[in-house]
Order: C-alpha cells, then sequence, then structure tokens
C-alpha cells in the first residue's frame, strides 16, 4: 500500500450477525484520508478469541452478552495472552447500566465503552478516538 494508504483490521465479536453487519456497513464507508478499515465478524465468544489469534487486529470491538463465552471472559483472554495484550478494545453492548460502564472504563479499562442503540456517527467517532490514541490514525 501506499504512504496514502492504510489497513486497519477490526474484528467485532458479536452473536447477531445483522449487528456484526451494521458494523461493517457503518465503518467501511469511503475515507478520505486513505485509511480502510477492514471489518472482520466473530459470531461469538469462542469463535472471536479464535479470529483474533489468527489476524492480529489492529481493534477488537466486543459484546458483553454472548451465549457461548461471555465479553469478559473472552477480554480476559485477549489481555492475558501476550500476543494479543496491547490490542485495544471497544465494548459495544446493551448494558447500559453506569455500573457496567464504570467497570468497563475504569476497572477493566476498556478503550471506550458504547452502548446500543447506538448512532453511525458515535461508532465512528469512538473507533477514530481510540485509534488516534494508539497512535493508528
Amino acid at each position: 500500500m501506499s504512504e496514502k494508504q492504510k489497513l486497519i483490521r477490526i474484528v467485532c465479536v458479536e452473536d447477531e450477525a445483522e449487528m456484526i453487519e451494521l458494523v461493517k456497513m457503518i465503518l467501511s464507508r469511503k475515507r478520505s484520508d486513505g485509511v480502510t478499515l477492514e471489518v472482520h465478524g466473530a459470531n461469538g465468544g469462542r469463535e472471536g478469541i479464535e479470529l483474533i489469534k489468527e489476524i492480529q487486529p489492529d481493534l477488537i470491538l466486543l459484546d458483553l452478552m454472548m451465549p457461548d463465552v461471555d465479553g469478559w471472559e473472552v477480554y480476559q483472554e485477549i489481555k492475558n495472552n501476550t500476543e494479543t495484550s496491547d490490542i485495544p478494545v471497544i465494548i459495544l453492548t446493551a448494558k447500559a447500566q453506569s455500573i457496567d460502564k464504570l467497570l468497563g472504563l475504569h476497572i477493566a479499562r476498556v478503550n471506550d465503552y458504547v452502548t446500543k442503540p447506538f448512532g453511525p456517527q458515535e461508532l465512528i467517532d469512538s473507533v477514530e478516538r481510540v485509534l488516534r490514541e494508539n497512535g493508528l490514525l
């Protein structure tokens, strides 16, 4: 890729296929800065852990409430693995309680916490801010 083009790989770990498609649609819009956001979907926590290990993404979007392995278990596994521990994580969840957000941002130290339903611009702003903070944009 040329200097102006950059590929940023994102894994969206989510148990609802429609949400993965929505995230792909929102983030794959043409950007003016030459950056391409490539979103890979993982259906559920177990598949998410495998996909994250396989492609080593630049960013992880992680749902909390999933039937097989919940998001916090996925998060712990990512952070306890030296190969994936530095990958920034944004929580995307319907758990909108203040205590959940507090636990995520201040106790678990996720990079951001976005509650569903969210607007497209809210997701874009969160992703761009976290990527900038981590020197990827």
